[in-house]
């Protein structure tokens, strides 16, 4: 699938997830653990990315040779079905269990990417699953899944509002100053150096 990132996973490694889109190695088979960039595209040449990112610094991403770009797709939560694999951060809810905070539905071709659940660095004590649904079940403040992964389950609530989004096509075109992007890449002496980028467009940002 061409520019399409593999995780949303490790977040997407996970996209991104997300994360989501080449194959992005789980976090905790690396030595050293990707980082993420989240912001704000400045501007953009051939070979790098210039970001404005979240916390406010502006950072200079150097995109690697054969980089992918893909952008999301907003989905809603009655398009879970049980099958689908799913890359879900999540909150430890007060009262037990965790609570959503943004999902993504992969394409069919990508089930299995970046599998597992781990640390994310979306919020202070967040989580990424990336897991097979083995039920959705409605519920009066939302929806509920039950996923699984390397045969552990775990439930995760899905309230209403939640972001839901999906895989969708890009192209360097769209990396334009003001987009938003959601980065994983590299850590390295000269900067951030990435593979891939999730950048958002018609209206839907990158949730992860």
């Amino acid at each position: 699938m061409k520019n399409v990132f593999p995780a949303f996973a490790l977040g997407l490694t996970s996209i991104l997830s997300v994360t989501v889109l080449a194959t992005t190695a789980h976090a905790e088979d690396k030595k050293t653990p990707p980082i993420h960039v989240r912001g704000s595209i400045v501007a953009y040449t051939g070979s790098n990315l210039k970001v404005k990112t979240r916390e406010g610094e502006t950072v200079d991403v150097t995109l690697a040779d054969g980089w992918n770009v893909a952008s999301v797709a907003e989905a809603k939560v009655t398009d879970i079905k049980p099958g689908d694999f799913v890359g879900i951060a999540s909150l430890p809810k007060a009262d037990g269990g965790d609570g959503a905070l943004e999902v993504l539905i992969f394409p069919p071709a990508m089930k299995g990417t970046g599998e597992g659940s781990y640390g994310w660095d979306l919020k202070p004590d967040s989580s990424m699953t990336n897991a097979t649904v083995a039920d959705a079940v409605k519920g009066v403040d939302g929806r509920t899944v039950t996923v699984t992964y390397h045969g552990k389950e775990k439930k995760i609530a899905i309230p209403d509002g939640t972001p839901v989004v999906t895989i969708a096509a890009a192209a360097k075109d769209d990396l334009v100053p003001g987009a938003v992007v959601f980065i994983t890449a590299e850590k390295a002496a000269t900067g951030p150096i990435a593979h891939q980028v999730v950048v958002g467009k018609n209206g839907v940002v990158p949730p992860m």
